[in-house]
């Protein structure tokens, strides 16, 4: 790594352990789908309202809750695709503002990519009553992590939404990745991940660099597109 690359690492913002524990309550519950009988019963899970399976799935869509430049562009991936206006405008709402620079917390590319370790702020969230997480496998070999989100959790999570608006952000962003993410599992999302050449190319154990100035770019040429096909439906 040269010397430009090492400052560009040391000066990448950092979380705390309570701002991780915040994001990742608000994830979990915006993630999560419905536990099973068979989960509920676990006696430690008797009051469980939701579950996100596997780590792997957690951290890629934290990875696009971290990172908006990210999920920007992928929302004009799937613009590109479906032709659906909604797309374009949530691109632009993030890609026009700051977000992409003051809301981005860059995460590293591990050997499964991108990897942020997550167990302070689980630790938060499981002392207080809010998660369970359990692991799945053998004594030998962990298969999978699941993460419970418990009535408390989801309490708290009222609670922090209706009296701390500025947390509403991340409910919307992660109503976005979600939709995003629909229908994908761990893999799928990281398979889908690896497509972003910055992303793909970023050297292990460094942290992923930026793709705003690039979104930015697609987003001026789609949105020049659709203006010309505006135009051009009138006009026909």
């Amino acid at each position: 790594m040269d010397d430009q690359a090492a400052a560009s690492q040391d000066d990448a913002p950092v979380t705390s352990r309570e701002q991780d524990a915040v994001r990742v309550l608000l994830l979990i519950d915006g993630a999560s789908q419905a536990p099973t009988g068979a989960d509920l019963t676990d006696p430690g899970l008797t009051d469980a309202v939701g579950v996100v399976r596997t780590q792997v799935r957690l951290q890629k869509l934290d990875f696009w809750l971290r990172n908006p430049d990210y999920l920007a562009d992928e929302l004009l991936t799937d613009y590109e695709s479906s032709r659906e206006p909604g797309l374009l405008r949530w691109a632009g709402r993030i890609q026009d503002s700051e977000e992409p620079e003051v809301r981005r917390y860059p995460m590293l590319r591990h050997h499964f990519g991108a990897y942020e370790p997550l167990d302070d702020a689980l630790a938060v969230l499981r002392s207080a009553g809010l998660v369970v997480r359990r692991r799945r496998g053998t004594v030998n070999r962990v298969r999978q992590h699941d993460y419970y989100l418990l009535s408390a959790g989801r309490q708290v999570v009222q609670d922090i939404v209706s009296t701390t608006p500025a947390f509403t952000y991340y409910v919307d962003r992660v109503a976005l990745v979600i939709a995003l993410a629909d229908g994908l599992g761990g893999s799928d999302l990281k398979a889908r991940q690896y497509l972003q050449r910055e992303y793909a190319e970023t050297a292990r154990g460094t942290r992923i660099g930026s793709v705003s100035t690039q979104a930015r770019q697609r987003l001026d040429r789609l949105r020049t597109e659709a203006e010309m096909n505006s135009v051009g439906a009138e006009e026909s």
